[in-house]
């Protein structure tokens, strides 16, 4: 799960044109709701789609939101295996334009992306009527306090949020939980013709696919969930989801793989810059000249983000080198304004999915108790799910379990042993919880695996095209 994406905005602007092209309506297009209504303007490379379903499949008499979808087609359409549906996590990232995922997937399989509701191209919910809101948003969301005074500050600018949401959002805000997207995802598999869905989803795709399986186990083919969240964890249990997930438990063991990579060539001592951050703000200098002010909080987001990569190692070195002397280079900060009807549509699929409780003022503890942990990045985790203490959302399609239906074809979980957004351990929790799973490990930090490893690559491959799987226990480098 990537709560980052969907409840913080790190050091990202928002500006009031971001929120202008967020409010926007695109226009309607004549659908039928029992195929997918094809464009006639796409990305390169890709065929570009809408399939229209019901915004609630309890009561059909509530009317339907709109699907964005986009194919990329096999480059070997003589030899193609049919569809590999794919998810890259959030909630709230868009997700239309797959990647090829592997290039032998890219030929053997048209990739399926899509929007889900709430997100994207999709239909969307819109809390904000006027870009000055922007400013308690910014406030509120992405951060954390340091003092009791800052936290009373954060729990009244996250219920000001929460309240325009409640007020603005409209009706497709209590139809937004998992098991209504599993669903979405089960009439996407039956548009495209497929009896059985093939898929890959990354971190809270994984909780979109485990949702799946157990929703409809007999339709499963192949799901790969790669960077695996605890299902069990994420949709019940006491204190806030965000603690119990235990992201910031594999933080210390990510930071230390690359403190101990770098110690020959960086000449500074990472606890110190915290220290001094704690005592107040560093100003360093980015490439183009222009001084940024780094702090505790806003640092902590930085070296988080860093460390879901072990390639971003360099770009960390040198954000690290800056704080510790100022006369040293910063890298450029990354990212784009975020879309923020998406966000907080992936916050409202968070805020439904997960039992959080109803006293902001608990957070506060949690937040400390992770921090014993994981200096920075357990307060950093914790406060993520802050604003589903006070947004009220709910869906009658929710899923919480159980989780462990059997599914006739095996699923292929794969994790790092070093994860601070879906820690190792609830990967081998949920090999064991799920009815039918395979966990293939990958022994470096940061999120995700594919892509970051030909053994990892190549069990992706024979798993799709063949249905094997690995040996249990075994460990990919």
């Amino acid at each position: 799960m990537n709560l980052r994406v969907a409840l913080a905005l790190g050091t990202a602007t928002l500006t009031a044109g971001a929120l202008a092209l967020a409010l926007a309506f695109a226009p309607a297009a004549a659908a039928s709701p029992a195929g997918i209504v094809w464009e006639d303007t796409c990305a390169a490379g890709y065929e570009c789609g809408h399939l229209d379903v019901p915004l609630s499949y309890q009561d059909s008499s509530l009317g339907t939101v709109r699907l964005a979808v986009a194919r990329l087609p096999a480059t070997d359409q003589a030899h193609k295996l049919g569809t590999v549906f794919s998810n890259p996590g959030g909630p709230g990232s868009s997700g239309r334009f797959a990647p090829a995922l592997t290039p032998g997937l890219h030929a053997r399989f048209d990739i399926v992306g899509f929007d889900p509701r709430g997100v994207g191209a999709s239909s969307k919910i819109h809390c904000f009527t006027d870009p000055a809101q922007l400013a308690v948003l910014q406030r509120a969301l992405g951060t954390f306090p340091l003092t009791r005074e800052a936290e009373q500050q954060q729990i009244a600018d996250t219920k000001t949020v929460t309240d325009l949401c409640e007020q603005n959002a409209g009706p497709l805000a209590n139809h937004l939980s998992t098991g209504t997207i599993a669903r979405d995802l089960d009439r996407l598999r039956a548009a495209f013709g497929e009896p059985k869905l093939r898929y890959y989803g990354k971190s809270y795709g994984t909780y979109l696919g485990e949702t799946y399986a157990n929703l409809f186990p007999g339709r499963v083919g192949s799901l790969a969930l790669d960077a695996v969240d605890d299902p069990a964890r994420w949709s019940t249990g006491p204190g806030p989801m965000s603690y119990r997930l235990q992201g910031f438990s594999d933080a210390p063991r990510a930071l230390q793989s690359f403190l101990d990579a770098c110690a020959s060539r960086c000449p500074f001592d990472y606890d110190d810059i915290l220290n001094r951050l704690e005592r107040g703000p560093i100003t360093v200098t980015d490439p183009a000249g222009r001084q940024v002010v780094v702090t505790y909080q806003s640092a902590i987001s930085r070296i988080h983000t860093f460390l879901t990569d072990a390639g971003s190692a360099p770009a960390l070195t040198a954000f690290l080198q800056a704080l510790a002397d100022p006369a040293s280079p910063a890298p450029a900060a990354e990212g784009s304004p975020p879309d923020v009807d998406s966000l907080l549509g992936g916050g409202a699929t968070l805020c439904t999915d997960a039992a959080n409780p109803r006293d902001p003022a608990v957070w506060w503890d949690y937040a400390h108790r992770a921090d014993r942990i994981a200096r920075g990045f357990g307060a950093f985790d914790v406060y993520k799910t802050l604003p589903c203490a006070t947004w009220h959302v709910t869906d009658t399609g929710r899923y919480a379990g159980p989780w462990n239906h059997p599914t006739a074809p095996i699923l292929l979980l794969a994790n790092r042993q070093g994860d601070l957004e879906t820690p190792y351990a609830g990967a081998q929790r949920t090999e064991h919880l799920l009815g039918n799973a395979r966990l293939l490990s990958l022994n470096t930090y940061g999120h995700g695996s594919r892509g970051k490893s030909t053994c990892i690559d190549a069990w992706l491959d024979r798993y799709f095209i063949t249905g094997a799987v690995p040996a249990a226990g075994t460990l990919c480098d």
